[in-house]
């Protein structure tokens, strides 16, 4: 079966809302409802956040679909603890759907995924950034990264850097957990934490890193800043290939005309390119 594609911004979610009251036993506060394409999240009467996320069984693979749950065994990182998980198989398509409830978040999202301006952040929240990001870097897992729901093999990555950058050795030799989805709308601010750990996995050194960069090129001196933070990732070989990965979402046949994150792009990964050749 063909599974259709749905925006659970547009369609009613009722049923799958009440299953998980019942099942949790919580009240989900409706006034504080999160919808996105493929999740819905809310408060609960027992001062919790549940983010309930309908994913194709086909994009599942071996991990289960469980990253927020896994999550909760990382250790020495800025993330709201788990607390209980719930998961079904839609009784009509090929489609899972679960619900994970965790302690609410210690701030607000730092912005949309891709920043239009810069955060007012204090220096005690990169320096929670960047320890957490290395202490993720460290730990070991089975778990594959799934940026974007699509298992992250070398292949991948390569067909993704040769689609724009077609002479690059795009080989990957360091690979290391990182959370895969790291963006301006997956922070906290003014308080630092990282949260939605449902594609977190095993990735190449700096996907993490760059993902934040190119979540920052529309503001150069927060695209500057993340670099600076987390330059020894991004002058890594790997981290440099994942600079590359990343500018060629930007820059690749789905580019958006008006994408204003175009020009830094292409100036930062031309660079990129010519310290790859000449290693």
């Amino acid at each position: 079966m063909t599974l259709r594609p749905v925006d659970l911004r547009k369609v009613p979610v009722e049923t799958v809302l009440d299953r998980v009251e019942q099942a949790l036993g919580v009240y989900l506060d409706q006034g504080t409802m999160v919808r996105k394409r493929r999740s819905v999240g809310a408060r609960t009467d027992r001062g919790t956040w549940v983010r309930i996320e309908r994913r194709g069984l086909d994009r599942i693979g071996v991990q289960g679909g469980d990253g927020t749950a896994s999550a909760e065994a990382l250790l020495g990182i800025a993330k709201p603890a788990w607390i209980a998980g719930l998961a079904w198989r839609d009784e009509v398509e090929p489609v899972m759907w679960r619900a994970d409830e965790t302690e609410l978040l210690p701030g607000t999202p730092a912005g949309s995924a891709v920043a239009a301006k810069a955060p007012k952040l204090s220096e005690e929240w990169w320096a929670s950034l960047s320890a957490s990001l290395d202490a993720l870097s460290s730990q070991h897992t089975n778990r594959i990264a799934t940026p974007d729901t699509e298992t992250l093999t070398q292949e991948l990555v390569g067909e993704t850097i040769h689609n724009v950058f077609p002479d690059v050795d795009a080989t990957v030799t360091d690979w290391r957990p990182a959370h895969a989805d790291l963006n301006w709308a997956n922070v906290t601010a003014p308080v630092f934490c990282v949260f939605d750990w449902e594609d977190w996995g095993m990735a190449p050194r700096g996907l993490d890193a760059a993902n934040l960069w190119g979540a920052s090129l529309a503001v150069p001196a927060l695209a500057e800043r993340v670099r600076r933070e987390r330059r020894d990732d991004l002058e890594s070989r790997d981290g440099k290939l994942m600079t590359l990965f990343v500018a060629a979402k930007i820059l690749g046949p789905y580019a958006d005309p008006d994408d204003p994150r175009l020009g830094a792009a292409r100036e930062t990964a031309e660079q990129v390119v010519k310290e790859l050749q000449t290693a």
